[in-house]
């Protein structure tokens, strides 16, 4: 536990300042502002072409930005007025892909060490043979315990399986193969007097111990308790490669975080897809990466195992303390596991907040049609402020309906701030040194559901300040025997926990969500209730939330 608040301590934090990506006039991703806190787990959402690919490809040094900067913990890794741009090696980060690209003539351990034997950078000095020493006197020094698993590791004949024991040895002391080996070859397993072949081996081990530490003093060093080289207080470093004991301690730190440990010696086609996933998750951490990107890693595996993925992910997180950042279309893995949301469209963050917040109070009537399944309902409303500060609205043609936000405020003080941030944004767009975008902006066109569709441009009506869009989720709908709306039965999907309904209401389908085993048929006329709470209010012209509040429709 206190490794991991350590590490979480080390997590750098990731900023985006104004950056975009462009390919001529068309903006892949404009003006993105995005603040990332450590340890996080972030989920970048949206449908195909919003930017989120992009987004992560340049935040991992894979794609460069057109303009902006982007800072990862102290390190500014791309700055377009500085010119920096730190290669993606360079950045301390991992990358897992969809495909999960594991070479097939590769065993899984050579899998997962592939990309350290690579790494040459400055590393600090280890004494790997004082390592080794003292692991194997820490390992011998509880000969119960090693009965114990020589026993576990017995086969029926009573022969010892080497394999086992020799993985029993690595997890339950967190040593290397190498050092497994070391202590197989004892033959400890065969001896007829354990206790005392162990002491005679520890006490081998404790003189050349000694005279390991003896020539550091005599150098005036010291060795740490990471068994690193110190000089007069300092770690010593070299520009080096990883030792293969350093190799084979990281593939099983990985393998036991992952779970994977007996399947090492297997090569990919052995494998299952949930397993598959797992060796390409562990080759990605191996190089303990303070940023683990992930392009919708989950995409080409079944239902139920991307949902046991989903929790592997999240503990995972826990357990290596990195910041997790995720790309997906699937809300459903956003809303479960990320810490925060960046919901994107059109190469714009549209909200940024927590999964929670992001439901209950979408910003503008793009998030709250794309979060949520079933889709939200959508209300066109007209009316206008009252001077007390409800709202009074005809909706459903013929129907009025009360709405009262949650704190008061001033409705026509709100047009004008709108007014005066579409003239800003007007301004902005006819600057000269901005390129004209190709693909616009553009208030989300939202869709009202009805038994005989009738399709009516937005450019053939009229929209004034007294044109509003209620926005009411599908569980806040539920049928009530004194409910004072009539509806006729559409269409009924139960699931067993709860059943999904298309309600008919003067020609309007409402989808509503009941929960129970209750059962209904097409064409069964009920009654129902809109719950009077976390109703969203919308401004019609420009999309934007205006309020959350109760509403009673009469």
């Amino acid at each position: 536990m206190k490794e991991l608040v350590i590490r979480r301590k080390n997590m750098p934090e990731i900023k985006l300042t104004n950056i975009t990506k462009r390919w001529g006039k068309f903006y892949a991703v404009d003006n993105l502002n995005l603040h990332i806190e450590n340890n996080s787990f972030i989920t970048i959402l949206g449908p195909s072409g919003c930017g989120k690919t992009t987004t992560l490809r340049m935040i991992a040094g894979l794609e460069t930005p057109t303009s902006g900067q982007i800072k990862i913990g102290d390190q500014i890794v791309f700055d377009s007025d500085q010119g920096i741009n730190i290669p993606p090696n360079k950045r301390k980060v991992g990358f897992l892909f969809q495909n999960y690209a594991l070479w097939p003539n590769m065993t899984v351990y050579d899998n997962i060490s592939f990309g350290l034997k690579n790494i040459k950078e400055e590393l600090p000095v280890m004494d790997i043979e004082l390592k080794t020493t003292s692991d194997v006197i820490r390992s011998l020094q509880n000969t119960n315990k090693l009965t114990q698993i020589f026993e576990e590791c017995k086969e029926k004949t009573g022969k010892i399986d080497k394999k086992r024991l020799l993985l029993k040895l690595i997890n339950t002391y967190t040593i290397s193969k190498y050092t497994a080996e070391k202590i197989f070859k004892f033959n400890l397993h065969s001896s007829n007097d354990i206790e005392q072949d162990a002491k005679k081996y520890i006490q081998q081990f404790e003189e050349k111990k000694n005279k390991l530490i003896a020539a550091h003093q005599a150098k005036n060093e010291t060795v740490n308790e990471k068994f690193e080289v110190v000089e007069n207080g300092i770690t010593k470093t070299i520009i080096r490669r990883l030792s293969n004991e350093e190799i084979d301690l990281s593939v099983n730190r990985v393998a036991r975080i992952v779970k994977i440990g007996m399947f090492m010696d297997r090569y990919p086609a052995e494998l299952s897809g949930g397993q598959q996933q797992r060796v390409a998750i562990a080759r990605t951490l191996a190089p303990e990466p303070q940023v683990l990107f992930m392009d919708e890693p989950l995409s080409n595996l079944d239902a139920k195992l991307r949902l046991e993925m989903r929790y592997e992910l999240q503990r995972l997180h826990v357990e290596t303390g990195s910041t997790f950042v995720y790309v997906t279309h699937d809300q459903m893995e956003a809303m479960t596991l990320s810490t925060k949301i960046c919901l994107m469209n059109n190469g714009l963050l549209q909200q940024y907040d927590y999964p929670l917040s992001l439901y209950n109070k979408p910003n503008n009537l793009f998030c709250a049609d794309f979060v949520g399944n079933p889709s939200i309902n959508f209300f066109e409303a007209k009316g206008k402020q009252n001077s007390d500060g409800t709202f009074t609205f005809t909706v459903l043609d013929d129907k009025t309906a009360v709405f009262t936000p949650e704190h008061k405020f001033n409705m026509q003080e709100w047009f004008e701030q709108r007014d005066a941030e579409k003239h800003s944004n007007d301004l902005d767009e006819k600057s000269s040194t901005k390129v004209e975008k190709e693909n616009k902006d553009e208030v989300f066109k939202y869709h009202i559901q009805k038994v005989n569709e009738d399709y009516i441009s937005d450019d053939d009506v009229i929209i004034t300040n007294e044109d509003f869009i209620l926005g009411i989720r599908p569980e806040k709908i539920t049928v009530d025997v004194n409910g004072k709306l009539d509806a006729a039965v559409d269409g009924s999907m139960p699931t067993g926990m709860e059943s999904t309904l298309k309600l008919n209401i003067n020609n309007y389908l409402l989808t509503s969500v009941i929960f129970g085993s209750q059962s209904f048929v097409i064409g069964d006329r009920v009654h129902i209730t809109i719950l009077p709470y976390d109703i969203l209010l919308y401004d019609r012209k420009s999309g934007k939330l205006i309020a959350s509040g109760s509403v009673t429709i009469q």
